[in-house]
């Protein structure tokens, strides 16, 4: 068996600054690398089922990282994809029957989603981006940066729609029984819309820092 250790290390030389501030934006996985979109547009629909999907996504990427980051030196080269999906598959099945026992009704509302946080391009990217390089405890501060990254947006997209669209937010009332829900806004094109302006508006804060930098 080829082993692979020496290949594998490299220097850590990234701070947590820097992690944590790839993570939360300049990196955050939907807004700029625009990686597990499936999740983000289908069950946005309120605030809760974003945050739920976000913090079961969070939960296995953080393990993932770690898992893979402790076994990296044995792990060969040519089999590290089917190792990380191996891997990654063992926590999502974990992350399912955990939240069928003790958040049955939101395990409901997300359903298939759940199981298919094991092809979350998020996760094997950071899987083989990262973890498969970089020291455990850099590993597990990615795996956290990236999930609050993606949690995050994923909360703000379900809140936004769930508001406009169930004039709810976490099931609380906004704007009392004289407003009119914008229904479109809980339908599958209200969250092509919602991720629009929220890449628009990435984007346009990016171009202003590049604009500051440059001054």
């Amino acid at each position: 068996m080829e082993n692979n250790t020496d290949k594998v290390k490299t220097k850590d030389r990234d701070p947590l600054s820097k992690i944590y501030a790839d993570g939360l934006w300049n990196s955050n996985p939907v807004l700029i690398m625009l990686l597990g979109l499936c999740p983000a547009l289908a069950v946005t629909s309120s605030g809760m089922n974003g945050l739920g999907m976000g913090v079961a996504t969070t939960f296995v990427l953080v393990m993932a990282n770690l898992a893979i980051s402790i076994l990296r030196g044995i792990i060969p080269a040519k089999m590290r994809i089917p190792s990380f999906i191996v891997i990654i598959a063992t926590f999502v099945t974990v992350t399912d029957l955990l939240m069928e026992a003790y958040a049955n009704e939101l395990h409901g509302q997300l359903g298939i989603f759940i199981p298919l946080i094991v092809v979350n391009c998020t996760i094997l990217g950071r899987a083989e981006a990262f973890a498969f390089k970089k020291s455990v405890w850099k590993s597990l501060n990615d795996g956290v940066a990236m999930g609050i990254g993606f949690t995050l947006t994923l909360t703000v997209m379900g809140a936004i729609r769930e508001v406009f669209g169930s004039n709810t937010i976490f099931g609380q009332p906004v704007f009392g029984e004289d407003f009119n829900n914008v229904l479109f806004m809980v339908l599958p094109p209200g969250a092509f819309l919602t991720l629009g302006y929220l890449l628009a508006l990435s984007h346009y804060i990016n171009n202003k820092r590049e604009e500051r930098k440059k001054a």
